[in-house]
């Protein structure tokens, strides 16, 4: 049983000292076909049955590069204000895991595609943070280890493990950011909102599906504490593969009061890769970290290098879409909305959803208020992201004009919604499936009304003394009478109509 890690207060963290962190993002590519051989590059099926002799590594098997994945990599170069190599190659990069077949990884290291560039970034305030992009290199995914029996997941305490290697060889560009200093108590802010931005300039240049929950966007997030006082940094920990922004954000806040707690203490620092528990947003040890000479880097002997010419390089550039930060500037103009409501829809991530909702056919406004308010609820209770949640733009868009066209009432709608996150089908296939169209016949309304009046003739009086308002409690009864599948303003106006004859 691991042992309860001493913690230190997060105030008085940033009192004594400063954080540095260093983000390295995982992108899956969303090529045909994968890095070096032309097995399918898709997500899931059975294991290993997306493998053949070049990405499982098999004697005299050679590669061949992805074209579609260097383009790739040079439009996110692009888009993240890098500098384009005008040559660079491919290199080994030499370790044992049971994920990697051929015990080295096919990477870049001292010659990456795209470096030297840098990301913008926007904190809840508004506060705006320059993250600098070390290097964005290519190299090819990992298999999957499975292992079985005990209580983590983990290899500790398993009975077996079992390999999948359907994902091995599957393009991966690694996004590599330079020391991020100064930010202070907002360090695991600043950690979720870089890779937050990231995630929404990848999906805009329609690179990746950028699915944290499926792996194909991956943070190892570095962390260290510098004393106030100190000139060099201190020694970092690597926590690897967080899956989701809320948890980069946990686990970078929990790396500096475990680290501070043990710096305080007289204690040392261990350079590792560490672990995060989502369950309760701590860390656990990994495998000591390695340096560069531990991999023995090499030229990959059976990869001629790579020289983009600036022609293609210019041409790429042409083809890269308005960026996120540009288009929210463009839709805050178009919709007239104040920096505080564009401010709610970054906060929820929302910005992207609502523009395709509108692009689907509703209103900004109509758009607006379901994703920030009903479906970012949803997003809360689930503990998920907003994008992530199994419903879409265009389904929104469909269950807002359903309400429009007077078909559904708005709590109707939201059971609608439900249904489709509980995966029962498209908007309108719920509607029929729960029966929850609207009571539009007047004839079914008013004998339901009758019968509410008939139990509240004291109401009946109020109304025709004039006491408008006690319409209400009709409205209710009428409502209850109909499980909620009426109009609540016709069966006012009825009452009235009826009241009054």
């Amino acid at each position: 049983m691991t042992a309860v890690a001493e913690l230190m207060d997060y105030a008085d963290v940033v009192e004594r000292f400063d954080p540095v962190l260093g983000l390295e993002v995982h992108v899956e590519l969303n090529t045909n076909t994968k890095m070096f051989c032309g097995c399918p590059n898709e997500f899931g099926g059975e294991p290993n049955t997306k493998v053949c002799p070049t990405c499982l590594g098999l004697p005299g098997a050679l590669p061949a590069v992805n074209g579609k994945a260097v383009e790739g990599a040079i439009r996110i170069g692009l888009a993240l204000n890098c500098e384009i190599a005008e040559w660079c190659r491919f290199a080994r990069k030499n370790y044992f895991y049971p994920d990697m077949p051929k015990n080295f990884q096919t990477s870049q290291y001292d010659e990456p595609i795209a470096f030297n560039g840098y990301l913008d970034v926007t904190l809840d305030d508004g506060e705006v943070v320059r993250v600098e992009i070390e290097r964005a290199h290519m190299e090819e995914d990992t298999g999957k280890s499975l292992h079985v029996g005990g209580a983590t997941g983990r290899i500790h305490g398993a009975e077996h493990s079992l390999l999948d290697y359907n994902r091995a060889g599957v393009p991966l560009i690694e996004i590599v950011t330079k020391p991020i200093e100064g930010t202070g108590s907002r360090a695991p802010e600043v950690a979720r909102a870089y890779v937050s931005a990231l995630r929404d300039l990848l999906r805009a240049l329609d690179v990746s599906d950028v699915r944290m929950d499926q792996g194909s966007l991956r943070c190892d997030a570095n962390v260290s504490l510098m004393a106030k006082d100190a000139t060099e940094f201190g020694t970092r920990t690597e926590t690897k593969n967080v899956n989701s922004l809320r948890s980069v954000e946990r686990a970078v806040r929990y790396e500096m009061t475990r680290q501070a707690a043990i710096l305080a203490d007289g204690g040392t620092i261990k350079q590792e890769t560490r672990h995060f528990q989502e369950a309760d947003g701590t860390t656990s040890p990994g495998r000591t970290k390695e340096t560069a000479e531990d991999y023995r880097y090499f030229p990959e002997p059976d990869l001629v290098p790579i020289a983009p010419s600036r022609e293609w390089v210019e041409e790429l550039r042409g083809t890269l879409p308005e960026m996120p930060s540009e288009r929210r500037k463009r839709i805050q103009q178009e919709w007239s909305l104040s920096d505080e409501a564009l401010r709610d829809l970054l906060n929820v991530g929302a910005v992207d959803l609502v523009a395709a909702t509108v692009e689907a056919g509703a209103s900004p406004d109509e758009a607006r208020g379901w994703w920030v308010n009903t479906l970012a609820q949803e997003a809360n209770a689930r503990e998920v992201e907003l994008a992530d949640l199994a419903i879409t733009p265009k389904q929104v868009a469909e269950v807002i004009g359903l309400v429009s066209s007077g078909e559904l009432t708005n709590k109707l709608a939201k059971e609608v919604v439900q249904g489709v996150l509980a995966g029962e089908g498209e908007p309108r296939d719920v509607v029929e499936k729960r029966g929850l169209k609207v009571v539009s016949d007047d004839s079914a309304l008013l004998a339901a009304i009758d019968e509410a009046l008939a139990a509240q003739p004291d109401v009946a009086d109020k109304i025709r003394g004039g006491k408008v308002a006690a319409a209400g409690a009709i409205v209710g009864a009428v409502m209850k009478a109909t499980k909620g599948q009426a109009d609540a303003k016709r069966v006012r106006e009825l009452i009235i109509e009826r009241v009054g004859s």
